[in-house]
């Protein structure tokens, strides 16, 4: 496996763990009301607390970026040109303005 497809499988599995740590936080899933909210339709869900509610929109960013990084990614691979995009790949794991500069880099050497 490439370095490029390693960085997409711990970016599948940190927005994961993002995901599961909004829903734990924000239904207070380690109480017994919050397992029944976590385990019912999602009806009638309380509104989170402050840092559920941090929680939440902080694993809604990282699937939206997730969205963007696996679609170059895999395309670099499929192109063959993982050695370049890796760089990118890397790069835009630091904060989200140098995120936006690898996954440039990245569209750049597949175009």
């Amino acid at each position: 496996m490439t370095t490029l497809l390693q960085l997409v499988v711990y970016a599948t599995v940190l927005t994961w763990v993002s995901i599961m740590a909004a829903t734990t936080l924000s239904n207070r899933e380690w109480t017994l009301e919050g397992m029944k909210v976590g385990l019912s339709n999602r009806d009638n869900v309380p509104e989170p607390t402050p840092l559920g509610g941090r929680a939440v929109r902080a694993a809604a960013n990282t699937l939206e970026n997730f969205a963007l990084f696996v679609a170059l990614a895999l395309t670099a691979h499929a192109a063959g040109r993982d050695g370049e995009a890796t760089l990118g790949a890397h790069v835009r794991s630091l904060v989200w303005g140098v995120g936006i500069t690898g996954l440039a880099m990245m569209l750049f050497a597949i175009i």
